[in-house]
């Protein structure tokens, strides 16, 4: 009986309560706009920067001259709100010399090849840079193929020099420009 009395308090209570709020009611509406561009952007993985850290290739005994040096695998990211193409170039057609020699040697960029060695993009990567190196030139080269949109799209490049016995010693040093361009 006690729990039926509590029960039916309980009940006019929250009636009470009911009947006190207002039935009034007043609203605002406010529309929001979303103006957006497109946007692309690539960085290398390892500085999150779009100046990459230096790729040193150092030949250090005979057989490096004989069979060429390869760099670690160079991860970079493209974010890019539409699908996208990335293509690698350098930036002049023959390495900068630094040195002992007075003259400089001519060494052309061919000497330095590219590959693709892992693409998390969603795009394809042309037969000629897949998993096998291709020469570098001051022309671009395609290494990503309609990739897909997202802030999280990924690939891995290495290097390798391969200028034979003909070249003096010093430092070699050339730009490679990453461009990524949107469809």
């Amino acid at each position: 009986m006690k729990k039926i009395l509590i029960l039916i308090t309980v009940l006019m209570v929250s009636k009470i309560a009911a009947v006190a709020q207002s039935n009034e009611l007043s609203t605002a509406t406010q529309s929001a706009k979303l103006e957006m561009s497109n946007a692309i952007d690539v960085t290398f993985n390892s500085n999150g920067s779009a100046e990459g850290d230096i790729v040193n290739l150092v030949f250090e005994n005979v057989n490096d001259f004989a069979n060429g040096v390869e760099s670690t695998p160079i991860e970079l990211k493209v974010r890019s709100n539409k699908k996208f193409h990335v293509w690698a170039k350098a930036g002049s057609n023959r390495f900068s010399y630094s040195g002992p020699e007075s003259t400089d040697p001519k060494m052309n960029v061919n000497n330095l090849k590219i590959k693709v060695v892992s693409n998390n993009t969603g795009g394809n990567v042309p037969n000629s840079v897949n998993n096998k190196y291709a020469n570098m030139s001051k022309s671009n080269k395609k290494l990503i193929n309609n990739g897909t949109a997202g802030g999280e799209n990924t690939f891995a490049v290495q290097y390798k020099a391969d200028p034979g016995y003909e070249f003096p010693s010093g430092t070699y040093s050339v730009d490679i420009i990453y461009t990524a361009t949107q469809q």
